[in-house]
Parts: C-alpha cells; structure tokens; sequence
C-alpha cells in the first residue's frame, strides 16, 4: 500500500497524516473482496523496515490504527470478515497489542473473507523465523531433512496456512516487492499501479482482475 506520504505531501500536510486517507482505501479494497467474493486479502500495513521512520510518525499511525481497528470490529464481524495480524509479534507495539488480540479472538468464526494485516513483517524476517524453527525441529527428530518439502517449509512460516496470492498489486509506480511475502510470491501474478494508495478506486481493481484472468499461468508445464 505504497503511496500514502507522497499523497499527503502533495497536498502540503504532514506526510503520517497521508495514513489516513490510506485508511479510505483499506475499506474500498475490503467491500470489494467481499463484493467479488474473493476469500483471501492480505495488506502489507508495517514493514519491520517501517520503524526507522520518525517517531512522531509512528506514534501517529500506531495511535490511529488502535482506533480505527476498534471502530471496523462491528463492521467486520457484521460482513463476516476474520482479521488476522501477522508478523514478529515480538515487535508489537505495547499500545496495541491487545487491540490486535481483541480484533482476532472476535472474529475468529468468521469466513467471507480472511484479511491478513502484516505488520511488524518483512518477508526475509519471515524466512529466517521459519528456518530456525525447521532446525529446532530437526534437532528434536520431530522431521527429517531428507523429505523436507515445499509444502512443509511453507507450513513453518507466519502465513504458512493459507494459500500462496494469486495477485499481487502495489500502488505508487514502484516496480519492486519490497519484502513482501518473498516465499510465497513464486508464481504470483504482479501488477503495479501509478496511483498512489490513497487514490486507488473499484476501477483500479477491476482492471487488475481482468488483466488477472486473461494471463495464462503455466507453472512451468
């Protein structure tokens, strides 16, 4: 969700309060998930990297994200949304972990739509987190190294339970994935918008999914 310093910037406002207007486009993507019955969204909200910036800014958007996560929870659990934070929870914030505790345990039961909310993530963080956990394993005899999978890596990771995406889109004209689900995006279909985050709209995202659906995806066969 690139973009949303740049837009606030553009309009001469403190660049955190670009987070904000972000905020809009959270939901406009969500109504159109749950629209398009798609089952899983997944947000790349705080990269690990994300805590080098100012700390006016995080106290900002760790402040607001508190109160516009208590604020959605109705709405969530009335559109049979389930959240999940996933990250180095190790990381946390203080101020908000038990909001994040709060939002999961009280959506738990839901299934329209899984919205999986990285924060305190980074993809090569991710990995090194898994790996050390196969190593332990190894060392117990819990698994053997000798029929160790794909699919059994995967499992060691934070969104280990959940399909690899199928699309993945970033806003604000950069062409990079910026440690965002480095395992996973092996064969994921990439789409990179010029508008940045606060600007993205339905018509954005219809044109993403139809672009989706005319590529033929061969995984190599």
């Amino acid at each position: 969700m690139d973009g949303n310093r740049r837009w606030a910037r553009k309009r001469g406002l403190l660049p955190w309060y670009g987070h904000r207007e972000g905020v809009e486009a959270v939901r406009t993507v969500v109504k159109f998930c749950l629209k398009e019955h798609i089952s899983y969204l997944t947000l790349y909200t705080f990269s690990l990297e994300n805590f080098k910036r100012p700390e006016i800014e995080k106290k900002y958007l760790f402040s607001y994200l508190a109160k516009e996560t208590e604020k959605e929870l109705p709405h969530f659990i009335e559109q049979n949304v389930k959240v999940r934070f996933v990250g180095d929870r190790t990381q946390f914030p203080e101020s908000l972990k038990s909001v994040c505790e709060r939002m999961e345990k009280e959506t738990s039961h839901c299934s329209q739509l899984m919205l999986n909310l990285l924060f305190c993530y980074g993809g090569q963080q991710e990995l090194v987190a898994g790996i050390k956990n196969i190593v332990r394993d190894i060392k117990s005899g819990i698994i053997s190294p000798d029929v160790l999978s794909e699919s059994q890596i995967n499992q060691y990771l934070w969104l280990g339970d959940i399909p690899a995406p199928d699309l993945i889109i970033r806003t604000g004209g950069v062409q990079r994935l910026s440690n965002f689900l480095i395992y996973q995006a092996a064969y994921s279909e990439l789409c990179f918008l010029d508008c940045l985050w606060p600007e993205l709209t339905c018509e954005h995202l219809e044109k993403a999914i139809h672009s989706f659906t005319q590529s033929k995806r061969n995984f190599g066969v």
